[in-house]
């Protein structure tokens, strides 16, 4: 072993050697020193028998003391971190120290002056004290000495003087390896406002952001509020979002409960921190018992819903999850996925259509599925508009031949995903799945299989939704275009859309039309802006947004329920029902029969049968 390898494996038992040295020098001179003191500082004046009663009880004070140090831990703290709780266990030892010394040497016959004990009590607190804050004292000044030379970090402020905000303080400054300095603290508090956080001073409220961001050079902002709602910390960050700073994150309040405060646990601020409501938390936990030990399929599954459904069901320990895409590239992601989080998940991967009757019918036949979710379906409006024969083929008719052999092989539940697109439609895709929520009612009436479907608007992150579109567009250095200023969109996130279909699926009795009430809607342009600002350029200056006009069959807003529909409460009040539109179930499957063969056909007016089904359809102009 190389001496420089010696010295670094055995640096920590030198360094308490070391100490170990200098405490005993400082218990010896902390006595005699005390007696000094005790006799104004004047050696003739000194009693010598309480010198002899000082050496005498000397190498006994020396291994008890050096005991009670251990037993406080003295010789295990980082003293580079040294904080409260190492002073308070340094005033507990030597607290001890003394208390023992007392009561040792009065059983000894050795009676001291009580100032004498008063007087080493305070010098072997300064003493040990100092000797163990000294290593953090200078390295404080050697950082400040050395920052004066090279500061290069980035200027911080940190958004919330609380625990949070302090801690997050903490780690910058006692981390060598973090390149952040925290220049300033801004909290709503303002009494707050003027008082040091761990030397830093609370500078302004949120209202002061973009004056001290600008003032003090600020290169990041930290927002660390983990109890403050979302409604809030997305006004925080709207502000925040007028400077070029830089902004992260600290997640919610579940960080603070687990002690999981620190520089890891921030993240990039994400376009969903701005919509301004909550997220959206359903009980999953308290429904999801019928999913286990259960055979459940997801159609789908390797889109962004189905991958999701998946994710989440394989972790409530079903006996078997099958999933069903006809995208193979999609369907090896979530199995390569599944299998490394789950081992011992029974999972089945299958490559097929739900248009192949035949496929679909061996499918359950085989595997038996309790539960089914219908996730698989064409979704991009515009490109159903181009092929709407498509969207009939695969949407209406995949859901239709799914649902026949759910009810063939005897599934318990049926869950069909649909969409907010599929009220008052006014494009082939909306319509589709309006009739694919018929194909449900019409399957539940004549069926022992519980037949549902949950209606939720769009989600962000999708494939195909406008958040990809637009990073995609603002990496190309814009412009980022979208169809009309006004339009506006109900938005939700992923797991959020998820959670909607396993409760309804918990929920279910057959029949119903699930629907989420998700807050209030947002502006598109609105998203467009925020984003460009997350990603550190200025809109309309340095990334250009362009408007393009609606697209075929879209429209300015969505709505999830049709006036017909009434709505009805369930046990989770973010939950609703909508009342099935009665119609003429027969009717309906003739009318099936006949676009079914039209569709296969590639009949040019497709869309004038479909109105024909979907009343609620309206055509817009654009359509041919």
């Amino acid at each position: 072993m190389s001496l420089e390898r010696f010295i670094e494996k055995n640096a920590p038992k030198n360094r308490i050697a070391l100490l170990v040295v200098l405490d005993i020098l400082i218990i010896t001179i902390s006595g005699f020193l005390a007696l000094y003191v005790r006799f104004d500082f004047s050696f003739s004046k000194m009693d010598m028998t309480y010198v002899d009663y000082e050496l005498y009880y000397l190498p006994t004070n020396l291994i008890l003391t050096l005991l009670i140090f251990v037993a406080f831990k003295l010789y295990r703290s980082v003293w580079r971190f040294a904080s409260t709780t190492e002073l308070l266990n340094v005033i507990g030892a030597c607290s001890g120290s003394i208390l023992v010394q007392i009561i040792l040497m009065a059983i000894l016959g050795m009676r001291m002056p009580v100032s004498y004990y008063m007087m080493k009590y305070v010098l072997l607190i300064a003493g040990i004290g100092c000797l163990r804050f000294t290593y953090r004292i200078l390295r404080m000044f050697q950082e400040r000495r050395l920052g004066l030379q090279r500061d290069k970090r980035k200027n911080t402020m940190v958004v919330g003087g609380g625990e949070a905000g302090a801690m997050i303080i903490k780690e910058f400054q006692n981390s060598r390896y973090l390149d952040q300095k925290v220049c300033c603290v801004v909290d709503d508090n303002t009494s707050k406002v003027g008082k040091y956080i761990r030397g830093v001073k609370i500078m302004g409220t949120r209202e002061d952001i973009p004056y001290l961001a600008h003032e003090l050079d600020i290169d990041e902002i930290i927002v660390a509020l983990p109890s403050v709602s979302q409604k809030e910390v997305s006004a925080i960050l709207q502000i925040c979002q007028k400077t070029d700073c830089q902004l992260r994150v600290l997640p919610g309040l579940y960080q603070m409960i687990n002690g999981e405060v620190s520089v890891s646990r921030l993240r990039k601020v994400e376009i969903e921190d701005l919509l301004g409501r909550e997220p959206i938390k359903l009980q999953v936990e308290s429904v999801m018992g019928y999913v286990q030990g259960k055979v459940v399929l997801v159609t789908g599954g390797g889109g962004s819903i189905g991958s999701e459904l998946c994710r989440q069901i394989a972790a409530h320990d079903p006996k078997q999850l099958i999933i069903v895409d006809i995208y193979e590239n999609n369907a090896y992601d979530i199995q390569q996925e599944l299998k490394r989080k789950y081992p011992n998940l029974d999972l089945v991967v299958l490559i097929a259509s739900v248009r192949n009757t035949h496929r679909i019918n061996t499918i359950f036949e085989t595997y038996r599925p309790e539960i089914v979710y219908h996730a698989a379906a064409h979704k991009h409006v515009p490109l159903m508009e181009d092929s709407p024969n498509e969207a009939i083929k695969n949407n209406v008719f995949g859901t239709y031949k799914t649902a026949q052999a759910a009810d063939k092989y005897g599934v318990k539940r049926f869950v069909l995903i649909s969409t907010d697109k599929a009220v008052n439609p006014t494009n082939v895709m909306g319509a589709s799945k309006r009739m694919c929520e018929m194909v449900i009612q019409m399957m539940n009436s004549r069926s022992k299989t519980d037949f549902v479907a949950v209606r939720f608007g769009n989600v962000l992150g999708s494939n195909g939704s406008v958040i990809p579109l637009f990073k995609k567009q603002i990496e190309q250095g814009g412009p980022v275009t979208v169809t009309h200023p006004d339009i506006i969109r109900y938005f939700m996130t992923i797991p959020e859309a998820v959670s909607l279909v396993l409760q309804a699926g918990a929920l279910a009795k057959g029949g119903e039309i699930f629907v989420l009430d998700m807050g209030e809607p947002v502006k598109i342009l609105d998203l467009a802006v925020n984003l460009i600002k997350l990603s550190g350029y200025k809109p309309y200056d340095e990334i250009p947004i362009e408007f393009t006009g609606l697209r075929p069959g879209e429209k300015l807003y969505e709505e999830l329920l049709m006036s017909e529909e009434g709505l009805q409460e369930t046990e989770n009040k973010l939950i609703h029902i909508g009342k099935p539109i009665d119609f003429d179930e027969e009717w309906f499957r003739k009318k099936l029969d006949e676009i079914y063969e039209l569709a296969n056909e590639d009949y040019i007016d497709i869309r004038d049968k479909i109105q024909e089904i979907v009343p609620t359809y309206v055509r817009k102009k654009q359509n041919k």
